[in-house]
């Protein structure tokens, strides 16, 4: 039996936690908050997506950041035997669009209270409100833990599940990369992803608050060349966009950092530009003696519609039967075509996850073991590896903890 000390009592650490006193270790997770799974709690609004039920191809397609670093940690846990592990802890789930895996009870709480029993099955220590403040190492061995207090863990050795710097109010504050990198480990750049993105054209404050579902997106760079596509849900704000399709959007223009990038929208994608022209012709033969901006309010939002009057060049007053075919068809590429700039992200505090973190290439895949220090392992999104929305990203947590606990 050996002492392993487990930082962090997040979804990789929990699962680490319990893997490794399942083996028989005296496992001991030291957690800053008074309690564990913070961050699980407000994930998918409450509601906890906890995987997906895709291949293995479609896993890793959708794992940008260093997917090809995870085979081997899927390849033991995968997200199939995530939902099993949940499934036989008595926590029933279900399948959504997407193959987007939910609790039945759309509550993130009972995926917490199932990790956590896990844990207390196989007799975890659980070590709240003491936040570690430095990895111990000698000749290139863990040794132990020095903890805020001043006090010291003789340990056999470590995982690190601290997370990354998202959200930081739920704890992940970059203290695991703070540590680390004393120890000689390089942190790749950190940066916020899936984050909503801010944008240059003022018209979008005039839109806040409005939802659009099953839209059309793309985003294009400077050269007008489309980067990513997506079909979903988006939400305009007093800054620029967010909601799913938006998110997702943002790991696509990473490299860009959030610049130089062109969000084109397409307000009706079930019409094709010339049944839209047909559509408008409809109305405006519906609404001819009216002018041309009371003429749009079964067509658009009525929040929408003075921004596409305004937009469209067509004078709000002009009665409908004076609109030209060229004015009528500007107006049908701009509803397929609503085009505003990308200029940036929001913060870190508003990033789902952090992209960035323990470069990969010092970490044993198969073990998730450091190859710099020996005892000392790693969990979750404290490494560089992040995914797209849908699950993945804690279906990363999962398997690279539960490879960690197996492991040490």
């Amino acid at each position: 039996m050996k002492d392993i000390g487990v930082i962090g009592a997040g979804a990789a650490g929990l699962i680490a936690a319990g893997r490794a006193a399942e083996r028989g270790h005296r496992v001991f997770i030291f957690e800053k908050n008074k309690m564990a799974g913070r961050k699980i709690r407000i994930t998918g609004k409450g509601r906890c997506n906890l995987t997906n039920d895709c291949d293995l191809n479609t896993l890793i397609s959708n794992i940008p950041g260093n997917g090809k670093f995870l085979y081997s940690s899927f390849n033991l846990f995968s997200n199939k035997k995530v939902m099993e592990f949940f499934e036989r802890m008595g926590l029933p789930i279900k399948v959504e669009r997407g193959n987007r895996v939910f609790p039945e009870s759309d509550n993130a709480k009972d995926v917490v209270d199932v990790l956590v029993e896990y844990t207390r099955q196989h007799k975890v220590n659980f070590c709240f409100q003491n936040k570690v403040e430095e990895i111990l190492v000698k000749d290139g061995y863990v040794t132990g833990v020095r903890l805020s207090d001043g006090k010291e863990k003789k340990l056999d050795a470590v995982i690190v599940a601290t997370g990354g710097i998202s959200y930081p109010g739920t704890g992940s504050t970059g203290d695991g990369h703070r540590m680390v990198q004393k120890l000689g480990h390089t942190i790749t750049p950190l940066k916020p992803s899936l984050v909503p993105l801010l944008v240059k054209e003022n018209w979008v404050k005039e839109l806040q608050g409005l939802s659009l579902r099953n839209t059309a997106i793309k985003l294009l760079d400077r050269k007008g060349k489309t980067i990513y596509t997506d079909f979903g849900e988006m939400m305009f704000t007093h800054f620029g966009v967010t909601g799913p399709v938006i998110l997702s959007a943002s790991r696509h223009i990473l490299k860009y950092n959030y610049k130089d990038v062109f969000l084109s929208i397409d307000l009706k994608p079930a019409l094709s530009e010339e049944k839209l022209d047909n559509r408008i012709q409809r109305d405006f033969n519906k609404f001819s003696r009216k002018q041309f901006k009371n003429s749009l309010n079964e067509l658009l939002p009525n929040l929408m519609i003075p921004v596409i009057v305004r937009l469209s060049g067509i004078s709000p007053d002009k009665p409908v039967n004076q609109i030209t075919k060229t004015e009528r068809r500007n107006l049908v590429y701009l509803l397929k075509n609503l085009t505003c700039e990308i200029t940036g992200s929001r913060s870190f505090e508003e990033a789902i996850v952090t992209a960035g973190g323990v470069c990969v290439k010092e970490i044993e895949p198969k073990t998730m073991e450091s190859r710099i220090i020996k005892g000392l392992y790693f969990a979750g999104e404290v490494m560089d590896v992040d995914a797209y929305t849908g699950g993945f990203n804690l279906t990363i947590a999962f398997s690279t903890g539960f490879t960690a606990g197996n492991s040490v």
